[in-house]
């Protein structure tokens, strides 16, 4: 049994918050800048071009990529042989979140009750998601969520009978409906299986899966690639000027389901699709 102080914690999410709001993960910036070399279009190359400049000034200059700093999605993988002491896990989280927010100068954005909205003025609560794994590890990730993509986000309980052709249709549906509000080029998280719950969180942690792998199925590894071409014919383009890059990644991620359903989620990321993992 190895101990881990929850001190730790907090100082990892403290770090994390920053450097995922500061630093646009390589996998995304090499998509990008593949799909800048491939776009034809004047407007969509110029308006990539800026993308590409605004997050290598970030990362030189160590300010936010992007105003909206989000809201902090933490997810920690928990090793079964790991015993967490000296406090709260929850509220190490949270201040982990809390110091990072005040120390990056980054934009707090959470409102304590959704309806009545006062900001609770440090951007706790995050959403935390918590797994237990083999071993005496503890992963944690920090994903920063803006609010601009994540409002285009989706989900619908499909009864089997829509089969692949229902999900397709779904996910074109959804990104068209999005349009340009998710400040395209982004990242589609698709979650397909499980529980009305499960089908979201898959989705979530769809779009964190580093850009250019695939499923380990190569039934759903063919239909990311299928479904990323579809969308990038749709011609939004990247800020929704037009082009031929409206997304620069799909991943697809699934899990077993009940004979009578069939929920799929999907996921929006804008281009500044930001996290960030550490392993203690």
């Amino acid at each position: 049994m190895r101990e881990i102080d929850v001190s730790r914690i907090t100082d990892t999410v403290e770090r994390l918050c920053i450097e995922a709001n500061i630093h646009l993960p390589g996998d995304v910036e090499r998509a990008i800048e593949a799909c800048r070399a491939r776009e034809d279009g004047a407007i969509a190359a110029d308006i990539l071009d800026n993308i590409i400049e605004n997050y290598r000034i970030a990362r030189r200059e160590e300010v936010p990529i992007c105003q909206d700093t989000g809201m902090a999605c933490v997810f920690l993988e928990i090793g079964q042989d790991v015993h967490l002491t000296g406090g709260d896990l929850r509220q190490a989280v949270d201040e982990g979140v809390r110091r990072g927010y005040e120390k990056g100068y980054l934009r707090k954005s959470v409102v304590a009750d959704p309806i009545r909205r006062s900001n609770t003025g440090d951007n706790t609560p995050a959403m935390l998601y918590t797994e237990i794994v083999p071993g005496e590890q503890v992963t944690i990730t920090v994903g920063p969520k803006g609010f601009g993509s994540e409002n285009m986000s989706a989900i619908r309980m499909f009864k089997p009978s829509a089969g692949l052709q229902g999900i397709q249709d779904f996910i074109l549906e959804t990104v068209r409906n999005a349009g340009p509000n998710p400040c395209p080029p982004m990242v589609v998280g698709v979650g397909i299986g499980g529980t009305f719950d499960k089908a979201a969180l898959l989705a979530k942690k769809a779009i964190m899966r580093p850009l250019g792998t695939h499923h380990p199925d190569p039934y759903y590894a063919a239909l990311e690639d299928e479904m990323l071409e579809k969308i990038n014919a749709l011609g939004i383009g990247p800020q929704g000027f037009g082009g031929r890059t409206t997304a620069i990644g799909l991943n697809i991620e699934t899990l077993p389901t009940h004979i009578a359903g069939m929920p799929c989620a999907i996921n929006i990321s804008c281009h500044v699709t930001r996290h960030k993992t550490e392993v203690l």
